[in-house]
Formats: C-alpha cells, sequence, structure tokens
C-alpha cells in the first residue's frame, strides 16, 4: 500500500504541502493514520511537479529510499514551488522489489500517475492478462516491475483514444475488476486537470482552502476534508470544483 497526494491551485512550496504539516506525507510514510493493510511506507518516494513557464512535462523526484532518509529533498521541497503537484510514498507489494523503477509517480509525456493498492494475483499471472490488453507503444515505455506501471499503461491507451482523465481511471478500474481484480485508488494529472479513484483504501478531499487537495489521507485537522466514497471517481480542473461521478462496470 502506499499515501498519495495530489494538489491543484495557487503555487505553493513542496515543502508547505509534503514536509511542514502535522500529519504531511512525510510522517504518513512512517505514522499512517488510515492505512487499511501495512504499517509504514518505508520503500521509496516520489514527487513530480509542473512549471508551464518552462515547459508542459513535469520536473521528476524518486528515491528507492525512505522519505525521512533524504535529506537533499528536504533541502530543495522549500525552494521548489508549484501550482500543481503529485507526491506519495511506497509500501512495496510482494514480490515487487524496492527500486526506482518501481517507485511513484510514474511520468509519461505531460502525465503523472500514482496508484495505492494492488493488482489481484499480478505475479501469478494477473501481469500477463492485463499486458495483453496494452498497446505495443505503451507496453514498450514500462520500465520496471510494479503493477502500477502496468495500470498507468492502461491508462494511457484509454487518454490516446480521447478519454478524459476521470474517464480514463474509470475504465482501467471496471476492465481490472472484471479481470483480476485488486485494489485501485489511482490518482492521475497533467497539471491542468486531476482525477482519482476510491476503489479499496481509503481516498479525501479538501477544498476549504485556496485550490484543491486529494490525498489518501488528511495531511492536517482543519475542516472541509471530506472522504470520498468507494466506489468512486473525482475529478477537478484548474478554477473549478471538483466533479464527483460514479465508477461503471466494477464487480465488487
Amino acid at each position: 500500500m502506499c499515501r498519495l497526494l495530489a494538489y491543484l491551485g495557487p503555487d505553493m512550496s513542496l515543502e508547505s504541502l509534503l514536509l511542514a504539516p502535522p500529519w504531511s506525507l512525510l510522517r504518513q510514510s512512517y505514522e499512517p493514520r488510515f492505512m487499511r493493510r501495512g504499517r509504514v511506507n518505508a520503500d521509496g518516494f516520489g514527487a513530480g511537479w509542473y512549471d508551464f513557464g518552462v515547459r508542459e512535462e513535469p520536473a521528476l523526484y524518486r528515491r528507492a529510499t525512505p522519505m525521512w532518509s533524504d535529506r537533499t529533498f528536504a533541502s530543495i521541497a522549500g525552494l521548489a514551488h508549484s501550482g500543481a503537484i503529485l507526491a506519495a510514498v511506497r509500501n512495496a507489494t510482494a514480490p515487487s522489489p524496492t527500486e526506482e523503477s518501481n517507485t511513484p509517480p510514474f511520468t509519461s509525456g505531460r502525465w503523472l500517475f500514482a496508484h495505492n493498492g494492488e493488482v489481484a494475483g499480478f505475479a501469478r499471472g494477473g501481469r500477463r492478462t492485463l499486458l495483453q490488453t496494452i498497446s505495443d507503444r505503451r507496453a514498450a515505455e514500462i520500465g520496471g516491475s510494479a503493477d502500477s506501471e502496468v495500470l498507468f499503461a492502461m491508462v494511457l491507451d484509454r487518454l490516446d483514444a480521447g478519454a478524459s482523465p476521470a474517464g480514463a481511471l474509470s475504465d482501467v478500474v471496471g476492465a481490472v475488476m472484471e479481470s483480476t481484480g485488486g485494489r485501485l485508488n489511482m490518482v492521475l494529472t497533467d497539471g491542468h486537470t486531476v482525477a482519482a479513484t476510491a476503489c479499496g483504501d481509503s481516498l479525501y478531499v479538501q477544498e476549504d482552502a485556496p485550490g484543491f487537495v486529494v490525498a489518501s489521507e488528511p495531511y492536517d485537522d482543519r475542516p472541509g476534508w471530506r472522504e470520498v466514497a468507494d466506489g468512486s471517481v473525482i475529478e477537478a480542473t484548474e478554477g473549478g470544483s471538483p466533479l464527483k461521478l460514479r465508477i461503471g462496470g466494477m464487480s465488487r
């Protein structure tokens, strides 16, 4: 299992979002409050963020070490600012090894993606089953052995076909639940839109502040945090309110 966080709004530093809050993603790496499986998220972490004045593609920082042990990230997080951020801490699902290629978030072009959960039976044929549904182009981009990256390839195929971010995630949840099953909390962004699914684990949104946050668990105790019902997909766009939809085709 993992802990995820995506932010869309006015520029803020990575430090103020990921390190400083009382129940920050940093603290969730060793003391999560709402994680349903596992105890710590010590198998790597990563953050991606956008600067559209420079390029459309995000910057990406990933390490296969615990977030609390990386002094380099702590030293740059106060200087890196963005209005669109996606970050995660990882609790690896065996037998996927702890290495950078398996560490979220994952990126392709302008997209960032992370996944909290697991594909059922992934190491016992589930990977092969899902790979058979992926285009050669997107399969060739898979660089690690994690189920999350296979899910990302499935999402990218749907985006390539014209699906919206929420539609792509929803369709992948339906396809996976019908074939292998699993727990599929996912988050996707291009820096302008954030979409996420609640499927098998906790997911919260924060709207009572400048900007929009979707996270595995609240990073503070302010009012405005709202739990997303399991079996839902949410989508938020710059300057707009989140649109909550229902995932179809899920076999629960």
